[in-house]
């Protein structure tokens, strides 16, 4: 309690004595394209908090919490994994094993009607299940990498290669828009069933390294008329081209030069997001350990189940908080100082902790109903403010780089906005 009283007055009484805004780092400016105005409130906080702050204790530093997907690294690594596992059928789960990793947990509903059929009749998850499994058993049969002897190019030109590639990239996308997020958000993972910690870590590594070599576009696929099975012919279209953000990479390293810890909190799969963040190849340095994240079930041979991990919460919404004070609170006495984030799925802790004194929102033009949508228009109307708790920082979609103002420019987009 103490300590934490201690960081509060602190930054208090350094941000009265000179305002947020005007507080000169001692160190050159963090490089980028950042908003000037946010540049400077970051600057500063971690100037009044850090290692050269008057009663500074090594032993119980402040902390700083990020949001990996597109807050971290412009899109979604758990989106990119899922498409790098299909463009190169990298499963490890059996056929039954895969049937019970995509319908865990999901309503026998149908899907909104946006993802209704070309014929425009509605799906539901019976339908499309059967038909994923039908495509992946012909694939698990026959590709050298699973169960067969024929090379990818040749399973390729299966109906069944693009029948299942294109409808499990629909379903994950169906059920994202259909149900909540509990049900929505760990489904993604259960495709890992049967992989190991180092297979994803590996998959990890090259999806990286194939993304970058990507243009940021948007990307359609359309199942094949020729095999329309039960659920008929989908189509589904998702964003191409993850970047890594350097303002970020610039940033975590800031934050740890000056005393702080850093930590990463992502709704992503916690073994995925162990090996970007602390891979040096890809620049944010964080170490392996420092990672909260979508955890599952392993069998006694370390192989991945699909269940999530008993005992635990999710890491998204309130799951974060949650996470944060199971692990976090109790390790330093305190929440974070410092919370970045693009999307509901960050709100809560975003708001949650009296210590967080700022909080970085990378803008996605999120609706003005949510929590995360109030956050941003706080942030235009106290912009400028030296007491701003709420920053908002653009980005242009259409590069995935982010722009030295509050706007957002969505992809396809010309012209950027603050709020939706």
């Amino acid at each position: 309690m103490q300590r934490r009283i201690f960081l509060l007055s602190t930054l208090s009484a350094a941000l009265a004595t000179a305002g947020c805004a005007s507080v000169a780092p001692a160190t050159a400016a963090l490089p980028g394209q950042w908003d000037t105005f946010n540049r400077s409130q970051v600057e500063a906080l971690i100037e009044a908090l850090g290692k050269r702050s008057a009663g500074y204790q090594p032993a119980k530093p402040p902390y700083a919490v990020f949001d990996w997907d597109n807050t971290s690294i412009f899109l979604d690594i758990e989106e990119a994994v899922l498409i790098y596992q299909l463009e190169n059928l990298a499963f490890g789960a059996t056929p039954a094993q895969l049937d019970t990793a995509i319908r865990r947990n999901i309503p026998a509903t149908p899907f909104v009607a946006a993802h209704n059929n070309a014929a425009g009749r509605s799906v539901a998850i019976d339908a499309i299940a059967q038909d994923i499994v039908a495509s992946y058993t012909w694939l698990h049969a026959n590709y050298g990498g699973l169960k067969g002897n024929l090379p990818l190019e040749t399973v390729k030109a299966s109906p069944h290669y693009a029948a299942f590639t294109t409808k499990l990239r629909y379903l994950y996308e169906a059920i994202g828009d259909t149900f909540d997020h509990d049900t929505a958000y760990p489904w993604v993972t259960y495709l890992f069933a049967g992989l190991t910690q180092d297979q994803v870590r590996d998959m990890t590594v090259k999806t990286v390294r194939w993304q970058l070599g990507q243009p940021v576009a948007k990307v359609t696929w359309t199942s094949p008329a020729g095999l329309p099975g039960r659920a008929g012919v989908v189509s589904v279209s998702w964003k191409n081209g993850l970047r890594l953000q350097p303002e970020m990479q610039a940033l975590y390293q800031r934050f740890r030069q000056a005393g702080w810890d850093v930590w990463v909190c992502s709704a992503s799969f916690v073994d995925v997001i162990r090996e970007i963040s602390s891979n040096p190849e890809f620049g944010y340095g964080n170490p392996a350990d420092r990672v909260l994240a979508m955890e599952l079930e392993r069998d006694a041979d370390g192989r991945i189940q699909p269940e999530f991990r008993r005992g635990y919460d999710q890491t998204q919404g309130a799951g974060k908080t949650r996470n944060i004070r199971r692990f976090l609170v109790p390790r330093y006495g305190y929440g974070p100082a410092f919370v970045a984030g693009d999307s509901e799925g960050d709100q809560n802790m975003m708001a949650d902790f009296p210590e967080t004194k700022k909080v970085l929102i990378v803008n996605r033009l999120r609706a003005p109903s949510t929590d995360i949508g109030k956050f941003s228009a706080q942030a235009v109307r106290q912009y400028g403010q030296a007491d701003a708790r709420y920053l908002l920082q653009g980005r242009n979609d259409n590069t995935g780089d982010w722009v030295p103002s509050q706007l957002a420019t969505p992809l396809g987009g010309t012209v950027g906005r603050a709020l939706k």
